[in-house]
C-alpha cells in the first residue's frame, strides 16, 4: 500500500514518481489547452490523476447533513487538491462567487494553488501595484481613481511634463482594453472601466524597440525567465511578441521572488522592464500566467516543476471517506 506524506511536509522529485493513481486534482479551467495537457502529463507521472472542471459549474449548497460544495465530477468526496488554471470573468456577482469556491476549498482543508486571496491581490491592478509599492518594490507611477475631472487632470499634466501614459481596466489580461495616451487628443478618448480609471506611467524601455523580462517564480524561486520582444509597445505573447531566452541574473530573480511574496502567490509570472537609465521596474504579477512561450525559450519542464511543488508541499493523503464523514470527524 502507498504510503503518503503528512500535510506539509516537504517531498523530493523523485519520492513522487509513482507507477498507480494514488490521488486526484482538480484542474480549474475554462479551456484546457496545451496547458491543462501538459499538468495532466506532470501529474499522471507522479501517480495523480486530474480532472478539468470549471468554476462556473460549481455550487455552494448550505444545508444540515450535506456536503457544502458541489464540484463537477467530485460527487461523494472532494479532491485532493486544486490546480488554479483560470477563473472566469464575469459580474461582480459572479466573481465573487467564483472566488467563495477557492476560499470554500482552503477553509476545508483542500490545497488551493494559488489560492482566491492570492489571485484576489493580483487581478486587481490597483491593488497589485498598492502591494509592490508598500514592499519596497520599484513599480510605475500609479493612479486609481473614479473622478473623470481629476483622471484628465493628471493625464494633461503628465502629458506636459513629457511623460506618456498607459490606461488599464482595473481587471483584465493578455493586453485587453490597454490604451497608450501620447499626446493631449488621446484624451478625448480616455474612458473609465466600469467607473474606476486606472492610470500608469509608461516605462520606456533600455535598447532598440520594445521589450521586458518574464520570470517565472515557485514557491520562492526563480526558475525560470525569458525576455519578450512586442511588435508595438505592448509586450504580450498573445499579442505576438516573440520569445528570448535570457541568462536570469540576480537582481532581476531577487525583484521577481519578492513580487511574488508581497502578493501571497505560489507561483507567479512576474513581467519586469529595464529602462533606459538601466533600472529595472516591475510591471505585472501574474497569478495564472501562462509559460508556453517561456517553455520553448528553457530548459526547465515548467509543469513538471509545478506539479513537484503542489505535491511537495500541499500533499494531504487521498480521500478514502465522503465528505460528510470529513466535515463531521
Amino acid at each position: 500500500m502507498a504510503s503518503y506524506p503528512k500535510k506539509g511536509c516537504r517531498l523530493n522529485s523523485s519520492s513522487i514518481l509513482l507507477t498507480s493513481i494514488v490521488g486526484k486534482i482538480a484542474i480549474f479551467t475554462d479551456d484546457p489547452g496545451w496547458h491543462g495537457k501538459q499538468l495532466q502529463l506532470a501529474f499522471a507521472a507522479r501517480g495523480f490523476d486530474s480532472t478539468f472542471t470549471s468554476l462556473t459549474e460549481c455550487r455552494l449548497r448550505i444545508a444540515p447533513g450535506q456536503p457544502p460544495l458541489q464540484i463537477p465530477e467530485f460527487a461523494h468526496t472532494l479532491p485532493d487538491a486544486v490546480f488554479v488554471r483560470g477563473v472566469p470573468g464575469g459580474s461582480l456577482e459572479e466573481v465573487v462567487l467564483y472566488l467563495d469556491i477557492l476560499h470554500a476549498l482552503k477553509a476545508l482543508g483542500i490545497p488551493v494553488y494559488n489560492d482566491g486571496q492570492a489571485i484576489e491581490r493580483s487581478v486587481d491592478k490597483g491593488m497589485t501595484s498598492f502591494l509592490l509599492h508598500t514592499a519596497g518594490l520599484p513599480t510605475p507611477l500609479t493612479w486609481v481613481l473614479r473622478d473623470r475631472d481629476a483622471a484628465l487632470a493628471i493625464a494633461e499634466q503628465e502629458l506636459a511634463n513629457g511623460h506618456l501614459l498607459i490606461s488599464k481596466p482595473l481587471f483584465g489580461s493578455q493586453g485587453e482594453g490597454i490604451r497608450r495616451l501620447e499626446k493631449m487628443t488621446d484624451l478625448l478618448w480616455l474612458t473609465s472601466s466600469r467607473g474606476v480609471y486606472y492610470l500608469q506611467r509608461f516605462v520606456e524601455c533600455a535598447g532598440e524597440g520594445f521589450s521586458d523580462h518574464r520570470v517565472f517564480v515557485i514557491n520562492g524561486r526563480a526558475v525560470a525567465a525569458m525576455q519578450r520582444r512586442g511588435k508595438f509597445w505592448l509586450n504580450n505573447v498573445a499579442r505576438g511578441a516573440s520569445c528570448e531566452p535570457i541568462v536570469l541574473n540576480a537582481e532581476l530573480a531577487d525583484l521577481a521572488v519578492k513580487s511574488a511574496a508581497a502578493l501571497a502567490m505560489d507561483y507567479a509570472g512576474v513581467d519586469i522592464i529595464e529602462d533606459r537609465a538601466g533600472r529595472y521596474t516591475i510591471i505585472e504579477v501574474n497569478s495564472i500566467p501562462a509559460w508556453k512561450g517561456l517553455q520553448s525559450v528553457c530548459d526547465a519542464n515548467i509543469a513538471s516543476l509545478l506539479a513537484d511543488d503542489l505535491l511537495g508541499r500541499c500533499l494531504r493523503p487521498p480521500s478514502s471517506y465522503d465528505v460528510d464523514n470529513r466535515l463531521t470527524a
